[in-house]
């Protein structure tokens, strides 16, 4: 019986662990995507130049800008970036703004990523 238990609990781990992939924005390896987001294909791009890169990407969902906000504001920090001001993050020479279309239900999330050394954030 006590084998059928650990067998099973290995089991579960192990499916639990495999179901949790987390996924990462295209261009940001390491900017997650929270559940409930979709990137939205054929509208970001990755430009590199000399002072740095330029990445833009788009997720579309179902949720709230309180509930993306609260997502990053937790992650993001245990990947190194710091928090500069609301969906504003800074970390080893480069700039992410986090921004917001639509309306909570029907969001679109604007995440955009430049050298601090000045590059402005760009806008479609």
């Amino acid at each position: 019986m006590r084998r059928l238990i650990s067998t099973m609990v290995v089991v579960l781990l192990f499916t639990f662990a495999a179901g949790a992939e987390e996924k990462f924005l295209a261009g940001f390896e390491d900017v997650p995507l929270m559940d409930g987001l979709a990137v939205v294909e054929g509208r970001g791009m990755v430009f590199d130049t000399a002072a740095g890169r330029l990445v833009e990407s788009y997720a579309t969902g179902t949720v709230g800008r309180a509930k993306v906000l609260g997502f990053y504001d937790s992650a993001l920090p245990q990947l190194g970036w710091t928090k500069t001001g609301a969906g504003a993050f800074r970390r080893e020479g480069e700039r992410l703004a986090i921004e917001f279309l639509g309306r909570d239900g029907d969001l679109v999330v604007h995440f955009t990523l430049s050298p601090t050394g000045g590059a402005p954030a760009m806008r479609r």
